[in-house]
């Protein structure tokens, strides 16, 4: 092998081996030498952004789209800026690799006061602040890099969250004797003991059930389980739903797909059909507060078979050591020995709201876009009128939607676009923002530009912040923002005339008018959606009203 290959080498062939084709980030002196060896890597590319929040965020759009994802910043100003992309990526199970370039370690050794430090010679307060967010971390030296970068990359694959390794100039540039063997993956640990006492008190409860359905979430498509979980469904019939957070990990053209749950504010047939079963098989879920519409869920656990990540639930019994793959595996077997008992007809999902009123608002516009997405699509929504609209869709075969309704950053979606799009630059990218959100990361705009990308943006513009205006204070200046001319920002930004379409719709004839010239464009499109200033999306309307008297220290069952 050639001497010539340094830490830095080792660790960007560790990241291509993890899938990684691409490193989002924003150059700074520490990390500038190491930034050669990407430029010159045969296997990724360099992406720069706007900042190291929008890195964060187009990193983890990529790493939903992909096996895992890797941002590069600098040490100190550059990761700080940084950190709240990464929580989203842990509080929701994303795998990004943050790279931070730092200081020379035999500065650091030294405690010297240097730039973008806090001048006080310790140079691991941010390595403490990652350890919150983050479920491995290394801070390399030459000795100790190749065996921390694997420990750091494999747990990080492994727990499908985000890892932090802080890599000095010049350990960076320092050399090692050869590129790394393939790095062996992990196995989640599983007991076939623990596994066939899971099957059995599974098949204690379903012999005993009436009624079976299931529910799925993100987890679910976080942890691999996705492809072998809507063959069964599609095999089967069971009746199944999802919850917003894994919107369009299941086949929602399946005849057995009944809608999105959110609780108390599910459509009538999603809530009847899933709380009035006997048991309900939940896979990959977790119960938030904006998902369940301030935790309205009846499903008891009593009733339920849960699979999560690494152990699994019947009733009110846990078995460890059984990983989700195994357990569903395990339960397709249960399941079919007493399916002939049940009915599992075809359902009908529920209709989006009728558009009655004439003019360009809420149902006119989910109307119009249920109609437009296509199969294959990448659907972004942001939080808000945008996300909560989304949740009543049937989206066709096929279509991804990324939301982020825990984390819940606004801005996140437009970075992320740019991500998803450079993970997967063969399919539709369509994203959905208001314009409150797009004032926050609107710069990525500008990298989508250079990279010659076509992603189709729909700016919502209801004149602020509406969901905060459903919450609290609707006519207080605080949910105010700037008016701006969105359909000149691609040219402000670097697009010409013959790059983009930049189109503004105020009423439904114009909104159609837009869909089609936008549709099959082959460029990069910008359409200014203007919505009514209080107008909201049903479900959200009951999000917000749960939130605002949770907020006010009242539960739902107080109020």
């Amino acid at each position: 092998m050639s001497e010539k290959v340094t830490v830095g080498d080792y660790l960007l062939d560790r990241l291509a081996e993890a899938g990684i084709e691409h490193l989002f980030g924003v150059p700074g002196d520490y990390n500038l030498q190491f930034l050669d060896h990407v430029i010159d890597h045969p296997q990724i590319a360099w992406v720069g952004c706007a900042n190291e929040l929008n890195a964060a965020y187009a990193a983890d759009g990529y790493a939903r789209c992909r096996r895992a994802g890797a941002l590069l910043t600098t040490f100190g100003v550059g990761e700080l800026s940084a950190i709240n992309g990464t929580a989203g990526s842990y509080a929701e199970y994303v795998p990004v690799i943050h790279v931070v370039g730092a200081p020379p370690l035999s500065s650091q050794q030294r405690g010297e006061w240097l730039h973008h430090s806090l001048g006080d010679g310790d140079f691991g307060h941010f390595a403490r602040m990652a350890q919150e967010v983050t479920v491995a971390q290394a801070h390399l030296t030459v000795e100790n890099a190749p065996a921390e970068i694997d420990r750091v990359i494999s747990t990080v694959l492994h727990e499908r969250r985000p890892g932090y390794l802080l890599l000095p100039s010049d350990v960076a540039a320092a050399p090692l004797a050869a590129r790394p063997l393939p790095l062996a993956p992990r196995q989640a640990a599983c007991s076939p003991q623990a596994v066939a006492a899971f099957a059995a008190a599974a098949d204690a409860l379903l012999s005993r059930a009436g009624s079976v359905a299931v529910l799925a979430d993100f987890l679910a498509d976080r942890f691999g389980v996705g492809e072998a979980l809507n063959q069964w469904l599609a095999g089967c019939g069971l009746p199944h739903s999802t919850l917003l957070l894994g919107k369009s990990v299941l086949n929602e053209q399946n005849p057995g797909f009944i809608g999105t749950y959110a609780g108390a504010a599910s459509d009538e047939q999603v809530r009847r059909t899933l709380e009035g079963a006997d048991v309900v098989i939940t896979i990959g879920v977790k119960f938030t507060d904006t998902i369940t519409a301030g935790f309205s869920h009846q499903l008891p656990p009593e009733k339920t078979l849960a699979l999560h990540p690494f152990d699994a639930q019947a009733g009110t019994q846990r078995f460890s050591q059984v990983p989700m793959a195994g357990a569903l595996a395990a339960l397709q077997q249960v399941v079919a020995a007493h399916l002939p008992r049940w009915r599992c007809g075809p359902v009908t999902p529920p209709l989006l709201p009728p558009s009655d009123s004439g003019r360009l608002d809420q149902p006119a516009f989910w109307q119009a876009m249920q109609a437009f997405l296509r199969p294959g699509d990448i659907l972004l929504a942001e939080q808000g009128t945008a996300c909560f609209g989304a949740a009543a869709l049937t989206l066709p075969e096929g279509c991804r939607m990324l939301v982020q309704p825990l984390w819940g950053s606004i801005g996140y979606t437009l970075p992320a676009a740019f991500g998803a799009q450079i993970a997967q630059q063969d399919r539709r990218v369509v994203l959905l923002i208001g314009d409150g959100s797009a004032q926050l990361t609107i710069q990525e705009l500008g990298s989508m530009i250079r990279d010659g990308l076509k992603p189709l943006i729909f700016i919502l513009n209801n004149q602020g912040y509406t969901v905060e205006r459903a919450i609290h204070g609707p006519r207080q200046r605080y949910n105010d923002i700037a008016q701006w001319y969105w359909t000149q920002l691609p040219q402000a930004l670097g697009c010409g005339d013959d790059q983009v379409l930049a189109l503004r719709a105020a009423d439904p004839v114009q909104l159609h008018a837009a869909l089609d010239q936008v549709a099959d464009a082959g460029k990069l499109a910008l359409v200014e959606v203007m919505l009514p200033k209080m107008d909201l999306p049903d479900l959200l309307q009951a999000v917000t009203q749960a939130i605002e008297q949770r907020n006010a220290g009242k539960s739902a069952s107080s109020a």
